[in-house]
């Protein structure tokens, strides 16, 4: 059974920093390019950012850059998202996304970003 478990979200003031984790298992983790998207209340998703399987390309969403860093361990089956001076409208579940011939997700953690 394909698991990815994120981590790491919570709640932080404006221009906080946290890192979210996306441990994957039951799959080739390092066959898989991945995907950090997000949902905010009332909102459709918005896809964030991505990775290539070999952590060679990344790209980031316009209002992301500069700010997340994504990143990924093939030995550890893991994903990262390294978020920095974090605003209110980053308020959002936090969902990774593994991508071959199939589409997995998580289940999302929740990053609130108040004062």
């Amino acid at each position: 059974e394909v698991q990815l478990v994120e981590s790491g979200g919570g709640l932080v003031q404006p221009g906080g920093s946290l890192k979210l984790s996306c441990a994957a298992s039951g799959l080739t983790f390092g066959g898989y390019e991945m995907n950090w998207v997000r949902q905010a209340p009332g909102k459709g998703p918005e896809w964030v950012s991505r990775i290539t399987k070999d952590s060679r390309s990344t790209n980031y969403a316009d209002f992301v850059k500069g700010r997340f860093s994504i990143s990924r361990d093939n030995a550890k089956n893991t994903l990262y998202l390294q978020m920095n001076s974090l605003k209110p409208e980053d308020t959002a579940i936090y969902y990774c996304n593994a991508v071959q011939s199939r589409n997995y997700w998580g289940q999302g953690t929740q990053v609130t970003v108040s004062s």
